[in-house]
């Protein structure tokens, strides 16, 4: 039987994982072993977690994490590469950006295992983004890219990538897999609305992490001085994330939004689900807002996602108050027709049947 090596570190890979981790179990034609390299430790990724995800358990766990990008991302080469060796795997499948997706890839090219990078060809044309860094590295190493959207496509395009001995295909976005799949466990496991204030059906969703933003006085600033105008039309709830929480006592900035604790997958479903309208600075949020037809303000100057803004879905104002508050009034009272089929169906199979397709 073939075998893959999956590596993940992040909660949102392991939910795109999954996607993928189902495929395999429907025809037991492929062994998948999953890796978790630690990189983002989440205590509420327990054995409770994977099983209410319907996630398959790890089989190795690295438990890397809390380190620099370099001590981090070699760690997890040197932990992976030792892996590959013992289980001599027919490719390897690496999702999105993070540290431990260029980890992976590093190490499988290195031992000349065959590339899988799911969700390439994005760019934010950000280079100071470790992200972007971590995207375009994977991307030129890999033996198979799954793109996302078209323009993930001429992106690769522009940069050669056609001259290249790889494999591009798009077929659509796993998060929407993932979406379907979660939406309808979400409806019996959540219980947001019973543990906290919040006006359903009737606030605006947002959530503030990046760097770029919280790392600077005058932007965190910005951002909160407009969430707080926005506060007086609209309740504004944030699911706060720990680095925000700390630079906004750093920084001594008060606000009148509704703050609360970081939040599981299930409980963000349904804030999506009935919330008016969503505010981030997170790639995977802008899309997730889309595929619930909500209305996103991109907090970011830039976006991998830029079809959302070339279809009138979202609005990029940066940390700019007088923006956001501008695209608050335009997108509040803004109707949109949402059928509009911008990531794709069935994406998880898709994927799945080039995965054979390379490794047969």
């Amino acid at each position: 039987m073939k075998k893959i090596v999956t590596i993940l570190g992040a909660r949102p890979q392991f939910i795109k994982g999954a996607v993928l981790s189902r495929e395999i179990s429907k025809f037991n034609d492929v062994e998948e072993v999953i890796v978790h390299t630690g990189q983002h430790y989440d205590a509420n990724m327990s054995a409770v977690f994977f099983d209410e995800m319907k996630i398959p358990q790890p089989k190795y766990n690295l438990a890397i994490n809390g380190l620099n990008h370099g001590a981090m991302t070699g760690q997890m080469l040197e932990k992976i590469e030792a892996i590959l060796v013992d289980e001599k795997p027919d490719a390897v499948v690496v999702f999105g950006d993070t540290n431990s997706t260029l980890a992976g890839a590093l190490a499988a090219k290195k031992l000349h295992i065959k590339i899988v990078h799911v969700e390439a060809g994005l760019r934010s044309f950000n280079m100071k983004m470790p992200e972007e860094v971590n995207r375009i590295v994977t991307d030129r190493i890999s033996d198979l890219l799954i793109c996302p959207t078209q323009k993930a496509i001429e992106n690769l395009q522009l940069e050669g990538f056609s001259s290249f001995d790889v494999a591009i295909e798009n077929h659509g976005d796993i998060m929407k897999d993932a979406m379907d799949f979660y939406s309808v466990l979400a409806k019996d496991k959540s219980t947001i609305f019973k543990k906290t204030s919040i006006n359903k059906d009737n606030f605006l969703l947002a959530t503030i992490h990046r760097q770029e933003n919280t790392d600077d006085r005058n932007k965190l600033s910005d951002i909160f001085k407009s969430l707080d105008a926005i506060n007086e039309f609209t309740q504004v709830v944030m699911p706060l994330h720990p680095r925000t929480k700390k630079k906004l006592s750093e920084y001594n900035i008060d606000t009148t939004i509704t703050l609360i604790d970081p939040v599981g997958y299930f409980d963000m479903i349904m804030l999506l689900t009935h919330c008016k309208l969503v505010a981030t600075d997170s790639g995977g949020l802008q899309k997730e807002a889309f595929f619930n037809q909500k209305h996103c303000i991109i907090v970011r100057e830039e976006t991998e996602w830029i079809e959302l803004v070339n279809n009138n879905f979202a609005q990029l104002t940066g940390p700019n108050s007088d923006k956001i508050l501008d695209a608050f009034h335009d997108l509040n009272q803004k109707k949109s027709n949402f059928n509009t089929n911008l990531y794709g169906d069935n994406v998880g199979e898709k994927i799945y049947t080039s995965i054979k397709q390379l490794i047969q």
